[in-house]
C-alpha cells in the first residue's frame, strides 16, 4: 500500500447475466483491490467513508448497489435469489485486475462466504466479514425487517424519513440530512418518498434464508483464504456463540470486536472500522499470496 495525494473516482453501468450494476471504483490505478458489497437494503454508500480512506492509502476501492438495490437494476420478474448475487459477485471480483479482497457486511458477507467457500480456484485474494456469521441471532434479524415493512406508504418528506431513522439508530449522533438520504430513497409518483430497494427482495431472498443456512455452513467450512471478522461489540445479529462457531469452522480467521458498534459497524464506528481493515490488508501486502494464510492466524 503507496499513499496517494489525490484519488479518481469512476462510476459505470456493469452487466450481469440479467441486468446492470452501478460501479464506482475510488483510485483505479491503485492496487491492492478492494472489492466491497452492502447489506441488505443498504447501497455502496454504506463504504463512502472507508472507500475513500483506503483509496488514499493506495488501494482501488469498488464498491456497488447490488441488485435491486440502489441505482442497480431490479429483477424484471421480481424473483430474487441467492444464486443471483453470487453470481454478480463472481463476475465483479474476475472484471478486477487482481483476485480482489472482498469486504462484505450482512448479506454481502454471507454472499462473499459462500463463493468463497464453493468456488475454486476462489476469485477473492481475502474476505473480510462485517458483523455476519453463517448462523445468526434470529431476533436481530427480525428487528432489522421490521424496520424495512413498517413503511410500505413511504415517507412525506426528508425530514419524515430523518425521524424515523433516527429512531431506529439512537447510536448515532448526527441525523441524516437531505443529502444525505436523497441516493436512499426515490419519489413515487404519488409524490410519497420510498427507499430505494425493491420491496420484490423481501419476498425473495429473505424468505429463503433459512434455506440458505446449511449450505453456508458447509461452504465456510472450506473456505481456505485469509479472513478477518469484524463484528460489533452490542451487535444483535451476531453473538460469541455463532463467532466461536465461525473460529471453529474457519480456524485461521482472525477475530476483531469493534467497541460501541451495533450491526452497522461501519456506520457506527467507521474510524476503528477502516483502522483494521487497513491492518489487515497491510499484514497481507507484506505476506506473499502463498504465504499470506499462514501468517495470518491470529484471533
Amino acid at each position: 500500500m503507496v499513499a496517494q495525494n489525490t484519488t479518481a473516482v469512476e462510476l459505470s453501468r456493469f452487466p450481469v447475466a440479467d441486468l446492470e450494476l452501478a460501479v464506482e471504483t475510488h483510485n483505479p490505478d491503485g492496487r491492492p483491490a478492494l472489492l466491497f458489497s452492502h447489506g441488505f437494503g443498504q447501497t455502496r454508500g454504506a463504504w463512502y467513508g472507508a472507500a475513500a480512506a483506503l483509496a488514499k492509502e493506495g488501494c482501488r476501492c469498488v464498491t456497488f448497489d447490488c441488485r435491486g438495490h440502489g441505482q442497480s437494476d431490479r429483477v424484471a420478474d421480481g424473483a430474487y435469489r441467492m444464486e443471483q448475487f453470487a453470481d454478480d459477485l463472481i463476475r465483479l471480483s474476475k472484471a478486477q485486475p487482481e483476485p480482489p479482497i472482498l469486504v462484505g457486511a450482512s448479506m454481502g458477507g454471507l454472499i462473499g462466504m459462500l463463493v468463497a467457500g464453493e468456488v475454486r480456484p476462489s476469485p477473492f485474494r481475502a474476505l473480510v466479514l462485517v458483523d455476519i456469521t453463517p448462523r445468526w441471532e434470529p431476533a436481530g434479524v427480525e428487528r432489522i425487517l421490521g424496520f424495512m415493512k413498517a413503511h410500505p406508504e413511504g415517507f412525506a418528506d426528508y425530514a419524515e424519513a430523518a425521524d424515523k431513522i433516527a429512531g431506529y439508530l439512537p447510536q448515532r449522533r448526527e441525523r441524516k440530512t437531505e443529502e444525505q438520504l436523497r441516493p436512499l430513497l426515490r419519489q413515487g409518483t404519488d409524490g410519497r418518498l420510498r427507499w430505494h430497494w425493491d420491496p420484490a427482495l423481501l419476498a425473495g431472498v429473505v424468505n429463503d434464508s433459512e434455506r440458505y443456512q446449511p449450505r453456508l455452513l458447509a461452504a465456510t467450512s472450506k473456505i481456505d483464504v485469509p479472513v478477518l471478522l469484524l463484528s460489533g461489540a452490542r451487535s444483535d445479529v451476531v453473538s460469541s456463540d455463532t463467532v466461536n462457531e465461525f473460529l471453529l469452522r474457519v480456524p485461521h480467521a482472525r477475530h476483531v470486536e469493534i467497541a460501541q458498534a451495533t450491526h452497522m459497524v461501519a456506520g457506527d464506528a467507521n474510524d476503528a472500522f477502516t483502522r483494521e481493515v487497513t491492518r489487515f490488508v497491510q499484514d497481507l501486502t507484506r505476506c506473499g499470496p502463498a504465504e499470506s494464510k499462514a501468517n495470518l492466524q491470529v484471533h
